[in-house]
């Protein structure tokens, strides 16, 4: 080992790190970030909470219902002839307002107002002939009287024949007659017999005659009261040549024509009358709580979401599908249920503004408060 000495590396120091500078004077946490956080979670709740209240579930499932299956309703009714024709006359136009009773078009009448006149003197004649019959009747039960007057003349003939006979039987049997006179006078007693019995009978015959016109009479006053019938119907096919409205109302459009022939319930107008209802189509659970009177209201959309009030008038005693013409047979095959809609009927209460422009068939949206209880 040789004398030199080895020097050994002194170890590196490690880097010192370097001391952190030191917060500025008067600096504090940030705190607006726990404020963002909360307020984001508050949101979130508020929106569910909104969603829930909105289409109306727990918990926020409560006393008012609603469905935008509802439509206004109301009347319409189709004008119609009862009689055919040419029109003549048509006096309104498409829209138009009327009133009850207003002349709407008029029918080519002289056909009728002919057939009125031959009714007329058909029904004249009928009279006449009734009158006819009253005097022959007048006749006969005259002749009536002069036959049982000659029945009493008979009769008073027959006495005396037979007094005559009985003094004939005592004077022959003492000689003061001859039994010729006697036999003279049993001849005069048997014609009087006869002439009683043909008084008889013709009194029977006059008696036939008056019972022959009273039958013929009664045939008589039937073809008067027929004839009148048909004057009266002959008037009132008249009366239907001119066409009326039959109550208050606005016309739709007018589908007839000047010099169109019509017939018989032709349509020639609709008719809607003033009064409106709304009919609101509910699924079945939501009418669990409803009741006749429960307070409603309603929006309009083709009236800028307009509000309307009012109170249910009546329910529909069965669901729709009851009423459908081919009913669902649910016998059979997989079945799915399928909420049935119930059809509930509003009445709007009157003198609401904006009510008058209210038309059958609009799209509504109904709210119903099952928890009003008047």
């Amino acid at each position: 080992m040789t004398g030199a000495t080895t020097t050994e590396n002194p170890p590196t120091p490690s880097p010192t790190p370097a001391p952190a500078s030191a917060p500025p004077p008067g600096w504090h946490p940030h705190r607006h970030r726990g404020i963002v956080s909360l307020a984001i979670v508050g949101i979130g709740i508020v929106a569910i909470l909104v969603l829930l209240r909105a289409w109306d579930l727990p918990p926020f499932r409560g006393r008012i219902e609603t469905t935008d299956n509802a439509y206004v309703r109301g009347r319409t009714t189709v004008i119609a002839p009862q009689v055919s024709g040419y029109v003549a006359q048509v006096l309104v136009r498409d829209y138009a307002q009327v009133r009850k009773g207003q002349i709407l078009a008029r029918i080519d009448d002289s056909l009728y107002r002919a057939r009125v006149e031959q009714a007329r003197a058909d029904l004249d004649a009928r009279i006449a002939a009734l009158a006819n019959n009253a005097q022959a009747r007048a006749a006969r039960a005259a002749g009536l009287l002069g036959q049982e007057a000659g029945i009493g003349s008979a009769q008073a003939q027959l006495r005396r024949a037979q007094a005559d006979m009985a003094r004939a039987s005592d004077l022959v049997g003492d000689g003061s007659i001859s039994i010729r006179e006697r036999d003279q006078t049993l001849a005069a007693l048997r014609a009087a017999e006869a002439q009683l019995r043909q008084a008889n009978a013709s009194s029977e015959i006059a008696r036939q005659d008056v019972r022959s016109v009273d039958v013929g009479r009664g045939g008589l006053v039937a073809q008067v009261e027929a004839a009148r019938a048909a004057l009266r119907l002959a008037e009132i096919n008249l009366s239907y040549c001119v066409i009326r409205a039959p109550e208050d109302g606005q016309l739709g459009e007018i589908g007839v024509r000047l010099g169109q022939y019509v017939t018989l319930g032709t349509q020639l107008m609709s008719l809607v009358p003033g009064e409106r209802w709304v009919i609101a189509n509910y699924k079945e659970a939501q009418t669990a709580r409803m009741m006749t009177g429960d307070r409603a209201s309603f929006t309009v959309d083709a009236l800028g979401g307009a509000r309307f009030t009012g109170r249910i008038e009546r329910i529909s005693p069965a669901a729709g599908s009851e009423f459908a013409v081919l009913k669902p047979d649910n016998a059979t095959g997989n079945f799915v249920k399928v909420p049935q809609r119930i059809g509930i009927r509003i009445f709007i209460d009157s003198g609401q503004r904006g009510a008058e422009r209210l038309r059958p068939g609009m799209s509504v949206e109904t709210r119903i408060d099952t928890g009003d209880r008047e």
